[in-house]
């Protein structure tokens, strides 16, 4: 039986995935609605997937820790395509086409084929009343602190980017740079788990190759073979700064890494989160545990500028892995923001201790080191289910713009947003 054009393009991305192995193809496949996966669970596996390698291996290991329903329909998509696997050195495409649309079930009923001219019929219908207006609600059953931190500075932003999903942003040069290290130092840490037991020149000449092997999985995600090579250089020599700080980090206190890339699911008042935890450290001498998130971005200068974001409800991704590894039972004593976006400067965190009562922070202190109290974490988790709330419970009937016009420098949504606040340089030119 004939079959829509939509099932059409759906069919061939998944012979495309069969035959190739074609990723960006599977990519497009689950997201359809002819794949029966929801679309948050798809959503997510498509931002995952430039992190973890092959889309399938990620469907099939349940990488995301998803509701039963959601998960059960990942599942099945996955055995339908595994059967489907079976028979493609056999089949012709034709064959291989037909096999796709029973397994999927994509025919169409007589019901669906367009009538003739002759036999179409237009009726006029009573005039229907507007609907009510009503507050908006949040499609996704699950968060994570970066929507968190997306709404917190921009709720306009947060709108366009997880309701409307309005612009699929295609990713930049930096992001791209920062998914290719964090691949290299998820790699390097599985064989050097206790840098302090290690021989330096060893870890020097492995963080090379492992630099090496991530930008070349990732070469095709870059607009050119030079802006790869430039990259490349530039997390080769950041990558050595690295060992340098880590060699003196073991040496002071002797950690051994125990986990990378670490799922992250918690329950708050009921909303579900999940995220992954980059790095997570237990001290050899006292058992605490450091939770330990890189940055290839800009971060904050000082402990006391990030500090004032947390308290300011600005940021809240240190505060959910604080709860989440709580929960696990771990006792953490360090947020640290770990930079390696800069080459030509030492790697030097920006860390908080967990304390009881944090000690008096100095206004204007250049200390990368600082303290934060259990309170103040108490404090974010509030405003995490609180935001949680009102972006599920229908309260919201329109999104604020931020006033800060830095925070639209790089968003993806920019020239849809007329009301974005405009820097003072922008003013003048309009």
């Amino acid at each position: 039986m004939p079959i829509s054009v939509q099932a059409r393009a759906f069919v061939d991305d998944v012979l495309a995935w069969l035959s190739h192995s074609d990723d960006a193809r599977l990519m497009r496949a689950i997201r359809s609605p002819y794949s029966a996966i929801p679309h948050d669970a798809a959503a997510a596996y498509a931002a995952l997937a430039p992190r973890i390698g092959p889309l399938f291996d990620a469907l099939a290991g349940g990488r995301l820790a998803l509701p039963v329903a959601e998960r059960d329909a990942v599942l099945t998509f996955v055995e339908r395509l595994r059967a489907l696997s079976h028979n493609v050195p056999d089949s012709d495409v034709a064959t291989m086409r037909d096999a796709v649309v029973t397994t999927f079930a994509l025919e169409e009923g007589p019901s669906a084929q367009p009538q003739a001219e002759s036999e179409l019929r237009l009726s006029l219908q009573e005039s229907q009343s507007a609907d009510p207006r009503a507050g908006i609600r949040a499609r996704q059953q699950h968060f994570s602190a970066s929507a968190l931190n997306a709404f917190a500075e921009c709720p306009r932003k947060w709108y366009y980017r997880y309701v409307c999903a309005a612009v699929e942003d295609p990713g930049s040069s930096a992001s791209f740079y920062g998914t290719a290290f964090h691949l290299a130092l998820e790699h390097f840490h599985e064989e050097f788990a206790r840098p302090g037991d290690a021989d330096e020149a060893l870890m020097r000449e492995r963080i090379v190759a492992y630099i090496d092997r991530a930008f070349a999985q990732h070469r095709d995600d870059f607009d050119s073979a030079l802006e790869v090579e430039l990259q490349l250089r530039r997390a080769q020599r950041t990558a050595q700064r690295y060992v340098d700080w880590l060699v003196a980090q073991s040496r002071r206190a002797p950690f051994t890494v125990i986990g990378r890339e670490l799922p992250a699911n918690l329950d708050l008042g009921g909303h579900a989160f999940v995220g992954f935890i980059d790095r997570l450290d237990r001290d050899d001498g006292t058992g605490n545990v450091s939770v330990i998130d890189y940055k290839t971005g800009a971060i904050a200068a000082t402990a006391g500028e990030y500090l004032d974001k947390v308290r300011a409800f600005k940021d809240f991704q240190l505060p959910f892995y604080y709860w989440a590894r709580t929960e696990q039972g771990d006792r953490v004593t360090r947020l640290a923001l770990l930079p390696l976006k800069d080459a030509m400067l030492d790697v030097e965190p920006v860390v908080l201790e967990v304390v009881p009562v944090p000690t008096a922070q100095v206004r204007r202190s250049e200390a990368t080191v600082g303290t934060i109290g259990i309170d103040v974490l108490e404090r974010a988790r509030t405003r995490m289910i609180e935001i949680c709330t009102e972006l599920t419970n229908g309260s919201i009937e329109s999104f604020a713009v931020t006033t800060d016009p830095a925070a639209c420098t790089y968003c993806a949504y920019k020239l849809a947003c007329s009301q974005r606040p405009h820097a003072e340089r922008e003013k003048f030119g309009r």
